[in-house]
């Protein structure tokens, strides 16, 4: 007798032996003689329905196993003849390992609200299974990308003095009781960090000062906003890769960032076959889309890359010609480009995903470029169909004094980014970086419509469980 798991017996298949396998039990349903209930062992995203002859198998022990509980089973594996699977086992033995009554996930449809209300129980379904078993795969794809290119990780801080963004929605980190009417300088000289210190929104500006050392790093860990967005495409907790290159203007880095986001996606098609099979028929059956066509169209067709100023006149085009397409009114050059003109830009003119570049300074952080009008940082977003925004991008303001103007400009607290600064002092170079939301890019290669159900505990407004 094997102790096997399912993988081993799907991959290999395995016929005619006798294994033993611990799983849990996903459904079950019986008859007057027979018994079928299906186990999944947490080895593949594949179920093995176990038959049971309840002539041979003690009877009462098989009415003890309800959907969610943990057993152990001995059987022989043979062909199936039912639709939509390949092996079977016919039981021998079976121990009850771990009730579970009143299990909550019943093998029925659920909402996604209401599994996400369980989301310590939710690995356990065929979906969300399949959509972390790619999300592992997405992260070892990136890590697999940077360290076949000589990138060496860094682990930057979580709790940090700087907002990388200027934009002010930052979770304050404090060991004291805190009163907003207190909230200034001198009430955190009493502070653990003696310091006004807030949970990271970037490891961006701590990555710049590795570039010295080893030429091309990249950072992969969690950051945070306290922005009170509800949105389908915002987290309060999510993780960013923000990789950093020596030597890299805006055009290299362009050009980096498609290959890095094609060269994922290709790893991961190679790597979660099954998981993407499955939703693929998932996502065809409920909406009629098609994930793994998708997918393939993205690899095979080159980023369409145009300036800020040529999406500004497309769409301002747009909204002449088809007065109400926009929620958000296009009116003057410098606007923000919102999520409905990202998208209508991939999904309805160009029809692919798109790079704008060289955004409006304004618009964009301290950090970034200054382009020779004075007016347009070299800046860039890429934009992906369904998804919008999903690479944040520039090449770095290598110059101190016009970096130095840029903090002033927005007020930001110099003293707290003197270290920043140094690597402007201290053998400045022309270098460049991005940053990809984690979360944004599983849901685009999963087709999952909330970015709250590709992260395992999600954190939103409202809501921090687990």
């Amino acid at each position: 007798m094997k102790n096997c798991n399912i993988n081993n017996i799907f991959s290999n298949e395995i016929i005619g032996a006798k294994v033993q396998i611990s799983g849990w039990v996903r459904s079950k349903r019986c008859s007057s003689n027979m018994a079928f209930f299906v186990i999944n062992d947490g080895s593949t995203i594949k179920n093995l329905q176990i038959v049971v002859d309840l002539k041979k198998v003690k009877k009462d022990v098989v009415e003890k196993i309800n959907v969610g509980c943990s057993v152990e089973v001995v059987g022989i594996i043979t062909k199936s003849t039912a639709s939509g699977q390949d092996l079977e086992m016919q039981l021998l033995e079976v121990k009850l390992l771990g009730n579970a009554e009143n299990y909550p996930i019943q093998p029925k449809k659920h909402t996604m609200e209401f599994l996400r209300d369980n989301a310590h129980l939710r690995f356990r379904t065929n979906t969300f299974n399949a959509v972390f078993r790619v999300r592992n795969a997405i992260s070892f794809a990136i890590h697999e990308f940077f360290q076949e290119r000589n990138f060496i990780y860094i682990n930057t801080p979580i709790i940090t003095a700087n907002d990388c963004e200027g934009a002010g929605d930052m979770f304050t980190v404090t060991s004291l009781c805190l009163n907003k009417t207190e909230k200034n300088e001198s009430f955190f000289d009493k502070d653990f960090f003696s310091k006004h210190v807030n949970l990271t929104v970037s490891g961006q500006l701590e990555a710049e000062t590795a570039i010295a050392g080893f030429r091309n790093v990249y950072t992969f860990g969690p950051t945070f906003r306290a922005e009170n967005s509800n949105t389908t495409r915002h987290l309060a907790e999510f993780w960013m890769v923000e990789p950093e290159m020596a030597f890299f203007d805006l055009k290299k880095n362009i050009k980096f960032a498609e290959k890095f986001l094609k060269t994922v996606i290709k790893k991961v098609m190679s790597k979660s076959f099954d998981e993407l099979t499955f939703l693929d028929e998932r996502l065809q059956k409920e909406k009629g889309e098609k994930l793994i066509e998708k997918l393939e169209f993205i690899i095979s067709n080159k980023f369409e890359i145009i300036d800020y100023s040529k999406a500004f006149e497309i769409l301002l085009n747009c909204e002449k010609n088809k007065s109400g397409q926009f929620k958000y009114k296009i009116d003057k050059w410098g606007c923000d480009f919102q999520s409905e003109h990202e998208r209508f830009l991939v999904e309805e003119y160009f029809k692919k995903p798109v790079i704008i570049k060289n955004y409006p300074e304004k618009i964009k952080s301290f950090y970034m470029r200054l382009n020779d009008d004075n007016e347009t940082v070299a800046a860039m977003d890429v934009l992906f169909p369904g998804i919008g925004e999903i690479i944040g991008g520039a090449q770095r303001e290598e110059r101190l004094d016009f970096l130095e103007k840029a903090i002033e400009k927005r007020k930001m607290n110099k003293e707290y980014l003197e270290w920043y600064l140094d690597t402007r002092r201290l053998g400045s170079i022309i270098h460049s970086g991005f940053g990809l939301g984690l979360e944004r890019l599983v849901q685009f290669i999963t087709g999952i419509e909330n970015i709250r159900d590709v992260i395992p505990f999600p954190r939103y407004p409202k809501h921090c469980e687990f």
